[in-house]
């Protein structure tokens, strides 16, 4: 049955709200809606970062070298259940990554493998731009986002003295856009979800406000809500109290923002897309965080799988924690610090026991977006079949600081390209970047190297 084509402009209304509908098939014209629907659902890519590492131990399965298949380790049992859907990865690294701090110069590089400088802050340099950037350069103009940046952390300032006068904005991004320029990451709920559906894509990340501030909760209920016009007033409250050289700055920054903005407005015209027919039904969060952190992962790693299962974005990267989080995980049983603290356990085995204990809470929340993924049909296949999810740390072993054989997990098929359920044990000291490059061919994007890989890696197919 043939329906009238509806207008772009077309909004969901209510009592005092009014809500913007993602692009739609009926937008288009019926004779243009067949021609513009993709013929197979594309590629995603996720990257989930752990800091503080794992305990090597109860990491590590045995039998390294002896074949593809291993037994779980204590870490990886949350992944029992969607072991078949997992490939265990090993002996990758970032080789650039050795010197420097054990945290502030491991962070920023997961993504990139570059050598991070040492800097208050005035001239950051992360040593070069992250892949899932490097997708979204390539791939963001198909999707209403580009790329989509999650957390629950907010952003660190200032600096590390005792940790070697590391700046602390080093350790809470992960993706940078350039080497100079980290990608802001949405740590609150309902913004995550609005920035899909809801006053279209333009709207800027708000990490490092306060939401049970009156003035920002109030412009965030408004259905003309202008987050923009907040950071303006900000900004020229800020103005007044800096020097010449310091505006200069922050009017380039502004720019900066309006140049995103465009982009993200420009990416909301209609492009091929790929539509779901089944539902993902997901209501509005409420404001602000939830107090539960569990609840709080979860609510952000379902924003996730929304935002992957409406072909919103392909691309996306989520920050389980900061570097050096002071996070307090006394609600694992048997817990009494936080993660950062509990790392340091000096073998100590009642430490040990805890600091093992949040790391293997984090894989549990893996195999939990990895199990909802692979339950939403596409067209014969799921919504995990055709992406790529790598979870990991910038560690191996939080205790000491070491970057050998990162502790990473590989879940999804790549739309056919990737062969789960066994460990894939690559040459000691394989550059990590290597996967990197694997995955951007597998996404489609054109490169023949990235940071410092030396091939794509063998073996995932």
């Amino acid at each position: 049955m043939l329906h009238q084509p509806i207008s772009r402009r077309t909004a969901l209304k209510g009592a005092g709200a009014a809500l913007a509908l993602p692009w739609l098939e009926a937008m288009l014209p019926t004779s243009a809606r067949a021609a513009d629907r993709l013929a197979r659902p594309p590629v995603r890519s996720a990257f989930l970062f752990m800091p503080n590492g794992v305990w090597p131990n109860h990491w590590n399965p045995t039998g390294r070298g002896e074949g593809e298949s291993y037994e779980l380790t204590p870490m990886l049992r949350p992944i029992a259940d969607v072991k078949q859907e997992i490939l265990l990865l090993e002996n990758l690294w970032h080789e650039k990554t050795v010197p420097g701090n054990g945290h502030w110069a491991k962070v920023p590089a997961w993504l990139s493998g570059g050598s991070v400088v040492r800097t208050s802050g005035r001239d950051m340099d992360s040593g070069g731009t992250s892949v899932d950037q490097v997708m979204a350069r390539a791939l963001g103009n198909q999707t209403p986002l580009p790329s989509f940046e999650l957390g629950v952390d907010a952003a660190r300032t200032g600096v590390d003295n005792i940790g070697g006068g590391y700046t602390r904005i080093y350790g809470s991004h992960i993706a940078w856009r350039d080497p100079h320029t980290p990608v802001p990451k949405e740590i609150i709920p309902q913004l995550a979800f609005d920035r899909l559906f809801r006053g279209g894509a333009s709207a800027p990340v708000l990490s490092g406000f306060n939401p049970n501030q009156p003035a920002v909760a109030k412009s965030l209920q408004r259905d003309d809500a202008s987050v923009l016009d907040l950071v303006l007033s900000d900004a020229k409250s800020l103005q007044r109290k800096v020097g010449s050289n310091d505006r200069v700055k922050l009017d380039e920054y502004l720019e900066s923002v309006r140049s995103v903005e465009r982009r993200l407005e420009s990416a909301m015209q209609p492009h091929k897309r790929w539509i779901n027919e089944g539902r993902f039904d997901l209501a509005r969060p409420a404001p602000g965080i939830p107090r539960d952190h569990k609840q709080h992962l979860r609510l952000m790693l379902d924003i996730l799988v929304l935002a992957f299962w409406t072909d919103s974005t392909r691309i996306a990267t989520f920050m389980l924690g900061n570097a050096q989080t002071g996070r307090n995980f006394s609600f694992i049983e048997g817990v009494k610090g936080n993660f950062h603290q509990l790392s340091h356990h000096r073998e100590d085995s009642k430490i040990r026991d805890q600091y093992e204990a949040i790391g293997t809470w984090h894989v549990e929340q893996f195999a939990y977006l990895v199990d909802r993924m692979r339950k939403l049909d596409e067209g014969g296949t799921s919504l995990l079949d055709n992406s790529m999810l790598l979870f990991g740390s910038s560690l191996k072993d939080g205790n000491r600081h070491d970057v050998h054989d990162l502790p990473l997990l590989l879940a999804g098929g790549g739309r056919g390209t990737i062969r789960s359920n066994r460990r894939l044990t690559a040459k000691k000291d394989t550059p990590f970047c290597n996967l990197y490059l694997a995955m951007l061919q597998r996404m489609g994007v054109k490169a023949d190297s990235f940071g410092d890989s030396t091939a794509p890696l063998e073996g995932l197919s």
